[in-house]
């Protein structure tokens, strides 16, 4: 009986040594402060909306838009590594990882501290700051834009949209419409509570430049088809002191190059005053003694127009005198 007394004691002793070590194992890994925050960019690598809620809090109240905070908007993170952590007198500590955001390398640190146990053997942490950004974004020349694949506006052009994203994140902003593109923009969000401030510069693009140049240039071709000194509604003409002799032929000698900057109304590009010429030939007799000459010369002009667009697409020119 002594003996069997003496086994099961030894047994309960591994048994109670073993749980006790698997506690403190569990209380050093997963359920440590590092632990807490490798759970926390796990669920941001998962693209798990929810779960990294639940994790980073409320973060407060906050104006700003919580359009990225969403599944569909989030990012990707990989290469995840741990790289230091740090305890402070009043019990928070700090924990650094590195990691890979959608192809961009960065660091984030986050400062914790214990919320409370479960069961009362595994300690549970809480984040002291919520692992929350704000991207401060504003659209140079339009309000529409797409963060993360998500459809936005901006309250007017050049006024920035706040938008909160969790920490760590890359922002991909873009901008494609029928006229108008802009280089894609990349922010990386990566410290918590940070404000980051970015701007699209949103410019016309390829079609709108060749849509307009067809445009004027078709107007200038009508314009060089009236048998007349000054065409009518049209930018060039020529003053002629003599008496004309022929019909006076016009041809386009250098088309002008269309080039755009923003207007003062929204939705409009002004194409600032821009050289170009003519070309007119015809025969002219002197009022003094009767001789006749071609004048057979190039006449510069300048253009300038305001460029409107319209609602269904197209564009409505005006020129500018």
């Amino acid at each position: 009986m002594r003996r069997v007394i003496i086994t099961w004691s030894v047994v309960a002793a591994l048994v109670v040594g073993a749980f006790a070590g698997t506690i403190a194992i569990l209380n050093s890994t997963l359920y440590s402060a590092s632990g807490f925050v490798q759970s926390y960019l796990d669920a941001l690598a998962r693209r798990d909306a929810p779960g990294a809620l639940e994790l980073a809090g409320s973060g407060g109240r906050s104006t700003a838009s919580r359009a990225l905070l969403e599944s569909k908007a989030m990012g990707g993170l990989d290469d995840i590594s741990f790289v230091s952590e740090s305890r402070f007198a009043d019990g928070v500590q700090r924990v650094t990882f590195r990691y890979v955001a959608d192809g961009t390398a960065g660091q984030s640190s986050f400062e914790v501290r214990r919320s409370g146990t479960v069961l009362g053997l595994f300690t549970t942490w809480e984040f002291v700051t919520a692992p929350y950004s704000v991207v401060q974004l504003s659209v140079l020349n339009s309000q529409a834009f797409t963060a993360n694949g998500v459809e936005l506006s901006t309250p007017e052009q050049g006024t920035a949209i706040p938008l909160v994203v969790f920490t760590p994140s890359v922002v991909k902003v873009t901008h494609e419409s029928t006229f108008l593109s802009a280089r894609p923009l990349v922010v990386l969000a990566s410290q918590p509570a940070a404000s980051v401030v970015a701007a699209l510069d949103v410019q016309p693009n390829a079609r709108f430049v060749r849509q307009l140049q067809g445009e004027i240039d078709g107007a200038l071709d009508e314009c060089v088809t009236q048998t007349v000194l000054l065409p009518t509604g049209c930018p060039f003409g020529q003053q002629i002191s003599n008496r004309i002799a022929s019909a006076p032929e016009w041809s386009i000698a250098g088309y002008p190059a269309v080039s755009l900057v923003p207007g003062r109304d929204p939705s409009s590009w002004l194409m600032p005053p821009t050289d170009a010429a003519a070309h007119l030939t015809v025969d002219v007799q002197s009022l003094f003694d009767g001789s006749t000459s071609t004048f057979d010369e190039d006449v510069p002009f300048a253009v300038s127009y305001l460029v409107t667009f319209l609602a269904d697409d197209g564009l409505l020119i005006t020129a500018q005198r």
